[in-house]
């Protein structure tokens, strides 16, 4: 799969002054790590964001839609469309739960 380089330019600018972060290219697109942990990546268009199984529903709420691979629902990530994240303020706002989330997971060491 293709990844939307302009998304990936724009999580890297947003994610870059204020959190430290890795690059891995992962399933087809471009994740995102803090702390060795994904928190959110790129697939094709879209922005896959990690929210944690109690995030789940709050995420749906504010439009986004079940994350799936192989034909299985990922458990704790969700599907943000490119268009919803055209807006700065949304890109914004789905990576700051996409880093909480990761950075509330005990850390890793990095490979």
């Amino acid at each position: 799969m293709v990844y939307s380089e302009d998304l990936a330019d724009r999580v890297r600018a947003t994610l870059g002054p204020r959190t430290p972060f890795d690059e891995r290219k992962m399933f087809g697109g471009l994740a995102f790590l803090v702390g060795a942990r994904m928190a959110v990546a790129v697939a094709g268009d879209d922005l896959m964001v990690r929210v944690g199984t109690d995030g789940l529903a709050a995420a749906l709420a504010r439009g986004a839609g079940p994350m799936e691979m192989g034909g299985r629902t990922m458990s704790g990530w969700v599907l943000v469309d490119g268009a919803q994240v055209a807006d700065p303020d949304e890109l914004d706002a789905w990576l700051t739960t996409g880093v909480e989330v990761a950075r509330a997971e005990p850390p890793r060491t990095p490979r």
